[in-house]
This record gives structure tokens, C-alpha cells and sequence, in this order.
């Protein structure tokens, strides 16, 4: 290992830098509240013009796509570039499609900018989260990553809020989050000598060595990624069709999109304090299938189902935030920010995987699909890690 990687071990300090982790903790931030916003506004514009829901669907599918493309480069880019000055970047480019959106009404056009559009987010969340993970020292490095996913959802539920207040006519909404993207940037000026290093090495097999190195986390946000993106947005065909009306259904969204905002910082200062993270993880995954089990038994009763998917969309979003962290003990300097890349990218699979299965199932076996496909995902990640410990390797 080279000496700037050695540098960059946070093992090799006590105390968090808080100024570069609350820049990067910041600037993802307003990211997660422009995204919160463009992703119904482009929806509902599209919608609007005539274009269809399966073209709607499909150009919306373009984000999981350039998510994949961006992963393996973004870590040979930081290498060359650097931390900030690709974060800033990314930022530009972001900001500039996302208001070209307004500008250009050619769907063709659309698809190119969905896809700049979300390289360069998927860009930014590899680099924060690389950037957030080197800050903090192993210690406290799950408390970080709990703030950061706290910070993160409630920037997801901000944006919706700001959508519903400003609608989707003129060029006011792209302003806004063109404008919330560039605002993103400052946070950057304050730590802009503290920016982690990426130098290093290179490593036989390059980024794709990264996916199975350490496999329960890249699984862990695998499944994730999976279950957040199908169950999101299937859940209401799954509501209506068990009997809950299309607002009850949507509040059962907020009862887990809370879950998630209140949980994740005590799942992570829990798992600075267990001995191995995967310990933590499959617990996560136990609660993900016995929740998933038990969402067909409870769904005669609208508080008791809330209550279920409460602390089943706290614990399951924990696979994220654990799995982040437990990479982050695992490696660091080069090897962390390509293994950052995978993350996402295993993430980014998840997305495409999860609506095909979970839709396919649902109408393939009815209502109790929906929930049954979800479990299966959990049971897959709990024999995998259960390999893993019976192998005694990370």
C-alpha cells in the first residue's frame, strides 16, 4: 500500500473531521432535496405532454442505467481530478441538465439529460460517501454514516414538500432545483483543503474486484436497492389491491420513509458498538423477511400495518447504512473509494432488479406476491451472510 493511502486511514486518528464530513454530509443533502424534487416533476411534466407510463417508465429507468456507467469510472476520474474538484463538477453538470430539462420538450432530448443527469448524482453520492467514511474514525464511523442517511431523507422528503407548494408549470420548479444543486456546492468551500485522498496502488481486477471484496455489504445495499425501488414504487398497486384506499396507501409510505428518517442514526451508533457489523446486518435482514411474512397477516388493520412498516422501513434501511459502514472498516484510501463505486453500483442493480421481480410477482401470485418476492430478497441476503460467517471471512 502506498504512503498516501496509509494517510488516509481514519484508523490512524480518534476524532471525526467534522468539517469535511458536514461539507459532504451538506452538499448530498441538497442533492437528496433537488432529487426529492426533479424526480415527480419530470413525471408529471412528462404526463402533462401525452407520453405514456411505460415511456415514462422507461425514461425514468435511464437513472438506474447511467447509475452503472458512472460507478466503474468515478474513481479513476477522482484519481486524476480530485475529491472536490469532481464533486464540483458533477454539481455543473447536474444543475445545467437539470434545468435544460425546461428548455428542450424533445423526449429524445430527455433521455440524454436523465442520463448526464444521474451520472453525475451517482458521481456525487460515491464521492460523499467516500468522502464521509475517510472523515470519520472506525469508532464513530457508523454515528457519521446514521447522520448521513438521516440528512439524506429528510432531504428526499423536503423536495416532494417543495414541489407540492410550487407545481410543475413555467421554469420556477427547475430554477428551484438547478438552483438547490449550485447552493450545494458551497458547503464544499469549507472544507475545500480537507478533501480525502484517492491516490494509491492500482489493484489486480480494477473497479469489478471491488463488488465481491467484501461481499455482505455489497449485497447488503444490493438488496436494498432492490426492495427500496420495487416496493416504493409498487407499493400502492399493493395497497389498493389488499383493500387500502390510494391515500391510505400513500400514508403507509410516509409510515416507512419515517421509519427510515428516525432509525438510522441509532442502528448506526449501535453498530459502532458491536464487534462485527454482520452481526448487525443480518439482524437487519431477519427483521426485512419476518417483516415482509407478516405484511400479508396484518393488513386487515391500517394502524397495525403502519406500525409494522414503521420499524420494518427503519430496520431494512440499515442494510444501507451498516453495509456503508462496514465497508469503510474493511478498506481505505483508493481501495475505499473504488470499493465506494461498487457500493452504489451493486445499489444501482438493485434498483433495476427489484420493480421487475416485485411486479412480476405481484401479478403473477396476486397481492401476497408483493410481500412473498420482498422476502425472498431478505432470505437471500441471510444465507449469503451465513455463508460468510461459517467461511470466517468478511
Amino acid at each position: 500500500m502506498s504512503n498516501s493511502a496509509v494517510q488516509t486511514r481514519p484508523e490512524m486518528r480518534e476524532s471525526v473531521d467534522w468539517r469535511g464530513a458536514g461539507a459532504a454530509i451538506a452538499s448530498i443533502s441538497a442533492v437528496g432535496t433537488a432529487l426529492g424534487l426533479g424526480l415527480p416533476l419530470l413525471s408529471v411534466v412528462m404526463e402533462s405532454r401525452g407520453v405514456s407510463p411505460t415511456m415514462i417508465g422507461t425514461n425514468t429507468a435511464v437513472a438506474g442505467i447511467a447509475s452503472l456507467a458512472a460507478a466503474p469510472l468515478v474513481p479513476s476520474l477522482a484519481r486524476r481530478f480530485g475529491v472536490r474538484n469532481c464533486m464540483v463538477l458533477s454539481i455543473l453538470a447536474a444543475a445545467a441538465s437539470g434545468y435544460a430539462f425546461y428548455l428542450f420538450s424533445s423526449l429524445a432530448v430527455w433521455f440524454l439529460l436523465r442520463f448526464v443527469f444521474h451520472f453525475a448524482v451517482t458521481a456525487l453520492f460515491i464521492l460523499s460517501e467516500f468522502w464521509i467514511s475517510a472523515a470519520a474514525p472506525p469508532r464513530k464511523r457508523g454515528m457519521i454514516l446514521g447522520i448521513y442517511a438521516t440528512c439524506l431523507s429528510l432531504g428526499f422528503a423536503f423536495g416532494p414538500f417543495v414541489f407540492s407548494q410550487v407545481g410543475a408549470h413555467g421554469p420556477l420548479p427547475f430554477a428551484i432545483g438547478a438552483g438547490v444543486l449550485l447552493v450545494s456546492a458551497i458547503p464544499l468551500a469549507f472544507a475545500w483543503n480537507r478533501e480525502p485522498s484517492v491516490h494509491g496502488d492500482s489493484t489486480p481486477g480494477g473497479f469489478w474486484r471491488y463488488l465481491t471484496v467484501v461481499p455482505t455489504a455489497t449485497a447488503a445495499v444490493f438488496v436494498f436497492g432492490a426492495v427500496e425501488s420495487g416496493g416504493f414504487a409498487l407499493f400502492p398497486i399493493y395497497g389498493q389491491r389488499v383493500g387500502f384506499s390510494e391515500g391510505g396507501a400513500a400514508q403507509l409510505l410516509t409510515a416507512i420513509g419515517l421509519g427510515n428518517v428516525c432509525m438510522q442514526i441509532p442502528l448506526g451508533l449501535l453498530s459502532d458498538k458491536v464487534r462485527d457489523r454482520r452481526h448487525l446486518l443480518l439482524l437487519c435482514a431477519v427483521i426485512g423477511l419476518a417483516g415482509s411474512v407478516a405484511m400479508p397477516l396484518v393488513v386487515g388493520s391500517w394502524w397495525l400495518t403502519a406500525a409494522v412498516l414503521f420499524v420494518w422501513g427503519g430496520v431494512v434501511a440499515g442494510l444501507y447504512t451498516v453495509g456503508l459502514a462496514h465497508l469503510g472498516s474493511k478498506l481505505a484510501g483508493s481501495e475505499l473509494a473504488a470499493a465506494n463505486a461498487a457500493f452504489i453500483f451493486c445499489y444501482a442493480l438493485g434498483m433495476l432488479v427489484g420493480p421487475q421481480s416485485i411486479g412480476s410477482a405481484l401479478d403473477a401470485f396476486g397481492p401476497n406476491g408483493f410481500a412473498y418476492c420482498v422476502a425472498i430478497f431478505f432470505a437471500f441476503y441471510i444465507i449469503l451472510i451465513a455463508a460468510r460467517f461459517a467461511a470466517r471471512t468478511r
